[in-house]
């Protein structure tokens, strides 16, 4: 039955890629959809993008043992930082410049708003190579869960998510992802209700399981009894940085806000800021709250032998067999999405920003899909390598390689991007210098993280710090370089006051 249900899974993904093979035609088309698609697909597809396996199954398993039920909060931030305070702030903008500035992919953002060719290549390169390392814990999660219900080898997990991805993404593009994309949403949204419902009723109940949760305690912690069950757990402050990254991070990365440029209308942004909203505040603060009670089960986890990626799968491995295929299905779900959104964003930037006009001149509409198409093969296929190597030498922490890619990139980008939406006088030093902090830091802190401040040794915490910092380096960069030409500001941010006045107008007619 398990088997039965994921092969018509499979079925169902690589039939909507091929018949939306027809709107895949163009960059415009592969990339963003034709800039057509609707409140619904987008903010589901914003939601499987934003959590996948890496949430499920690393994060929510390692916070939670850490945390205790406080967990839940890095839900919530999501919710309300990540998707809601996102879409508001970042949406209509990101979406009415773009337009403007005639860019499909954040590089080429930067390179047409401060007029850069320099600053769209290491742009380009930056999502490249900070992208492998989160693609490639993707598969992590998906490891133990597969041999779990299935007892195949790890290395055929990998192999099979990934030329699955690569077909209905090659052969559907944006289009085919955001279809896609919304079945496996409402997939994760039943899968991650019934699951919660399924173990807390292994343990009694709601009100039993938080009592347990209570009577649990580690010296190695906190003394403080009762900490695991209480309403910040046992260190708040890491807990706020586990909030600030993977909340905030979303605003800075490359796949994410892509989701912008594709929305049809501003009533889709309205729509799409609600629909979002829920879906995060379900999904993520469902996958924290479950994580939050892995204590209760600490007879059956050996954190020391098997990392904290054993404990949700630890969780789940007595349920119902159909309810164990369901988590196979909704965990497959949230990465597959999570990598198609990767790839399409990965090799969209090097063939626009990279390699047309710098590596081949005079590139067509048609070549430039066929290399997209190419470097999606390469792209999933690198990962998929590094995820075989990573687990043959035993390195299992998924947080770690998280935390390092959401914070160079989110350190990079965030800050420069958000500034360049809303502030005339952002520089291009400024985002240089953006570039090169939130790069630097972050590869430090992967190769020489000891010699760090205690508070910042930990990924998640650098990461955290990378981006809040980069608010205040652009500012203060942009105070004291050469300002942009007024001329090219005022048309950039001209598209603004032409949009209000034609919503002004529509609004008088109707």
């Amino acid at each position: 039955m398990k088997l039965l249900i994921l092969i018509a899974y499979f079925i169902v993904l690589i039939t909507i890629g091929f018949v939306c093979r027809q709107k895949a035609t163009d960059v415009n088309g592969f990339v963003l959809g034709g800039r057509s698609v609707g409140p619904w697909l987008t903010a589901f597809a914003y939601g499987t993008s934003y959590f996948s396996a890496v949430v499920f199954v690393g994060y929510a398993g390692q916070f939670g043992w850490r945390f205790g039920i406080a967990a839940t909060w890095a839900g919530i931030g999501n919710a309300l930082i990540g998707s809601l305070l996102a879409w508001v702030i970042l949406g209509r903008r990101t979406r009415i410049m773009t337009q403007h500035l005639d860019s499909a992919t954040m590089p080429q953002f930067f390179g047409e708003r401060f007029q850069s060719k320099s600053l769209k290549i290491a742009a380009s390169v930056i999502i490249f190579i900070f992208l492998i390392p989160y693609t490639a814990s993707l598969y992590n999660g998906l490891s133990r869960l597969f041999g779990m219900a299935f007892h195949i080898d790890y290395s055929v997990c990998i192999v099979l998510m990934a030329i699955l991805t690569a077909i209905y993404v090659i052969a559907g593009g944006y289009m085919a992802t955001a279809i896609n994309d919304f079945i496996q949403g409402i997939i994760m949204l039943a899968g991650i209700i019934a699951i919660i419902v399924a173990v807390l009723h292994s343990k009694g109940g709601f009100m039993a399981a938080l009592d347990g949760l209570g009577h649990v305690s580690d010296p190695t912690v906190s003394s403080t009894p009762g900490v695991f069950g209480s309403f910040f757990g046992p260190d708040p402050v890491s807990l706020l940085s586990v909030v600030i990254l993977t909340s905030l991070g979303t605003w800075g990365l490359p796949q994410m806000v892509q989701k912008f440029y594709a929305i049809d209308n501003e009533d889709s942004i309205k729509k799409g800021t609600i629909i979002s909203t829920i879906f995060a505040l379900v999904v993520s603060g469902g996958c924290y709250f479950l994580g939050g009670f892995g204590r209760l089960f600490s007879d059956k986890i050996d954190i020391a032998a098997n990392g904290y990626d054993s404990i949700i799968p630890t969780m789940l491995e007595n349920l119902h067999p159909l309810l164990i295929a369901l988590v196979v299905i909704l965990v497959l779900s949230a990465s597959m999405s999570t990598l198609s959104s990767l790839v399409i964003a990965s090799s969209s930037t090097l063939t626009i920003d990279l390699i047309k006009d710098n590596v081949v001149k005079d590139m067509s509409d048609k070549k430039q899909v066929l290399c997209i198409r190419v470097l999606i093969v390469i792209f999933i296929a690198i990962s998929a390598i590094i995820a075989v190597i990573q687990y043959k030498s035993a390195v299992t922490f998924i947080a770690q390689l998280m935390g390092i890619s959401w914070g160079a990139l989110a350190g990079s980008f965030l800050a420069p991007f958000l500034y360049s939406l809303y502030w005339k006088k952002t520089t291009k030093a400024a985002c240089w210098t953006s570039f090169v902090f939130g790069c630097m830091i972050m590869v430090l802190n992967l190769v020489a993280g000891s010699h760090f401040p205690a508070l910042l040794q930990s990924p998640i915490n650098c990461g955290a710090f990378a981006m809040l910092a980069g608010l205040i380096i652009v500012p203060v960069v942009s105070l004291f370089t050469k300002k942009p030409d007024a001329a090219l500001i005022e048309n950039t941010f001209a598209c603004y006051d032409k949009t209000s006045t034609v919503t002004q107008k529509t609004a008088l007619g109707k």
